[in-house]
């Protein structure tokens, strides 16, 4: 056996705790979350095209908008979107929601004249 192993290639896709039939211990029960797991789920990544465009064309968000841009992936998710435009201030940004994650990112000079496709919702934030 000499076949690397990979995290993720056995189980491709996450595993309900309830479908399991034998808890051990140390285990914890299907109602508690890991905290890991929760903040995961709740924070804002930004893919590595999204971080060189963000690099390339100066952009810089303050914490505030992390919040905002945040809070809006919320919602669109809550309305069940999957790739949302977000504009916040002179910033446009593609989201995909289900994964939380910026595409790409788009500063005022790139907005004007641009073509956004692929998205099947907008956000407007102040």
């Amino acid at each position: 056996m000499s076949d690397i192993i990979k995290v993720g290639h056995m189980y491709p896709m996450k595993v309900n705790p309830s479908a399991l039939t034998n808890n051990t211990r140390g285990q914890q029960s299907s109602d508690t979350a890991k905290f890991s797991d929760v903040l995961d789920g709740a924070m804002l990544k930004f893919s590595h095209h999204a971080e060189l465009r963000m690099a390339q064309r100066g952009i810089k968000l303050p914490s505030e908008g992390l919040t905002q841009i945040s809070e809006a992936v919320d919602s669109a998710a809550q309305k069940g979107a999957k790739d949302s435009l977000i504009v916040y201030r002179d910033i446009a940004m593609i989201v995909n929601v289900p994964t939380r994650t910026v595409v790409t990112a788009l500063d005022g000079g790139q907005l004007k004249s641009n073509v956004f496709t692929q998205i099947d919702s907008a956000i407007i934030l102040n």
